[in-house]
């Protein structure tokens, strides 16, 4: 699988786009930026692109708008989450609601119990 690596721009962009919460974390995964509510991933960046998780509802609004697509590696996206159109990029506040609209969502989920690891 070929994973992109994004750009010193591309992380701090996706940076800017975190919300103030305490409840974040920002985390790297394979190469890229994720960010977690509660252990779970909510936005998260592959390459230049940044997705986020949503319901189904706001899914199909979010995909009406010109310029969003899958998000993840090609062929095997991941099916929870929209990329955000670059256009966006010019005008950062676009993003805004859609990433409280996936906090939101994530944050209702629940918290993710990490597995203990195998002894060797």
């Amino acid at each position: 699988m070929d994973i992109p690596k994004p750009t010193d721009a591309d992380k701090d962009y996706f940076r800017s786009l975190v919300p103030d919460d305490a409840r974040i974390e920002v985390k790297p995964m394979f190469g890229n930026l994720a960010g977690f509510v509660n252990g779970n991933m909510f936005m998260g960046l592959f390459g230049p692109h940044v997705g986020v998780r949503l319901d189904d509802a706001d899914r199909d609004e979010l995909r009406a708008i010109d310029g969003t697509g899958d998000f993840g590696p090609a062929g095997r996206p991941m099916k929870e989450y929209v990329a955000l159109p670059e256009a966006w990029r010019m005008d950062p506040e676009a993003s805004e609601p859609w990433i409280h609209r996936a906090l939101a969502h994530t944050a209702a989920m629940p918290p993710k119990v990490k597995k203990p690891k195998k002894k060797k």
